[in-house]
């Protein structure tokens, strides 16, 4: 991994950003297949998209109050 993955999580992880937009992100980012359809949610789809275009841009959209 490099410096970028670990500090994009540590930040996602710090704004109280949910688990499955980060879970997503992860994934997108290592390019790994994205889950199966029945286990796929909105923040995950989100944050698997987000990272494949190597952004956040839509995190805020899923951070937890």
């Amino acid at each position: 991994m490099n410096k970028k993955y670990y500090e994009t999580i540590d930040g996602l992880e710090k704004s109280g950003v949910c688990r499955e937009y980060i879970l997503g992100w992860m994934g997108g980012y290592l390019g790994n297949p994205s889950r199966e359809e029945q286990r796929v949610t909105e923040a995950y789809s989100v944050g698997y998209e987000d990272a494949q275009n190597q952004s956040t841009d839509n995190a805020k959209r899923f951070a937890e109050s």
